[in-house]
């Protein structure tokens, strides 16, 4: 059975502004932020879209914009949280190895920092979406990280397409799932 998958981004927020690294560390929406949510929350009234199940990871940037978005009940799930950065978490992004290859991110980078390998969140990210799927619900929509979507879309599709996009803040992948595969069918960016 054929179901869709609508993968968001959270809005803009502080650290985005002040450009520090935020992964497991988090903070608030700013008000483009809570703006970039209500209009995603729109498009999704005005093309008549809604689902059967939310969920969200458990930082408050992901729960105030899935809130922003619609009023239904959602649960907060660890597995959809962005990847750790360790001990760069809250600092400012220059510090961030380059990364070469998209699908990889930073490979192993941030371990010997106390924070997690990129394919360890890929496959944390990656499980807990389709286990998501595997249930019931014909819609369902998530919020979560760039970094996280990226890592789970790397697997799915050439990430450089998502990229080249213009993929920013409150952007939405639309996937269709059916027989534990994923298909990117429309990338929406406000």
């Amino acid at each position: 059975m054929k179901k869709t998958l609508y993968l968001m981004r959270h809005g803009q927020t502080l650290f985005n502004i002040l450009k520090k690294i935020q992964g497991w560390c988090d903070s608030p929406l700013t008000q483009t932020g809570i703006k970039q949510s209500k209009i995603a929350g729109e498009y999704f009234k005005s093309h008549q879209i809604t689902f059967d199940r939310a969920f969200c990871s458990t930082a408050e940037r992901s729960s105030d914009t899935l809130e922003l978005v619609t009023k239904m009940p959602y649960k907060r799930l660890k597995g959809l949280r962005e990847m750790s950065f360790g001990k760069f978490e809250g600092e400012h992004e220059y510090l961030n190895p380059k990364i070469s290859d998209p699908r990889k991110q930073y490979g192993d980078f941030f371990v010997q920092y106390g924070g997690e390998a990129s394919w360890e969140a890929q496959a944390r990210v990656n499980d807990t979406i389709t286990n998501l799927m595997n249930e019931s619900g014909q819609n369902t929509l998530v919020v979560s990280h760039a970094g996280s979507i990226m890592l789970f879309s790397s697997l799915w599709t050439d990430p450089n397409k998502i990229i080249d996009s213009g993929f920013s803040n409150c952007s939405i992948l639309k996937y269709s799932f059916e027989n534990n595969k994923f298909t990117l069918e429309k990338i929406i960016n406000f």
